[in-house]
């Protein structure tokens, strides 16, 4: 059900609408909305896991180490981005080949 509500969340609509209903608010839809919304409060924005968790049980995660060839080629990039340009607020992000070939048509940068 957290992935059906991820989704609900996402398209702000109610878990009864996601499963064929008619779109309407009901209670079960509210409360279930609000105690999705008060489990991700509880998340840490970092890891992803709650306090709980971990005072239940000390191991309950172990870490797994993984590449992500984008975070590496935005981590890159970021080493780049030119004097001028650094500073707040400046984002790398991933743009699919053929769309920045779009945008950047007769771009001469």
């Amino acid at each position: 059900m957290r992935a059906e509500l991820e989704l609900c969340e996402t398209y702000r609509i109610p878990h009864s609408r996601f499963l064929g209903g008619d779109g309407r608010w009901s209670e079960l839809d509210r409360a279930k909305a609000l105690a999705w919304q008060a489990r991700q409060r509880s998340l840490c924005p970092d890891c992803r896991t709650r306090e709980a968790e971990w005072q239940d049980d000390r191991h309950a995660y172990v870490t797994d180490t993984v590449r992500c060839p984008g975070c590496e080629l935005i981590a890159q990039e970021r080493d780049r981005v030119p004097e001028g340009r650094a500073g707040y607020g400046i984002k790398v992000t991933l743009l699919p080949r053929q769309v920045y070939e779009h945008l950047h048509r007769g771009d001469d940068t």
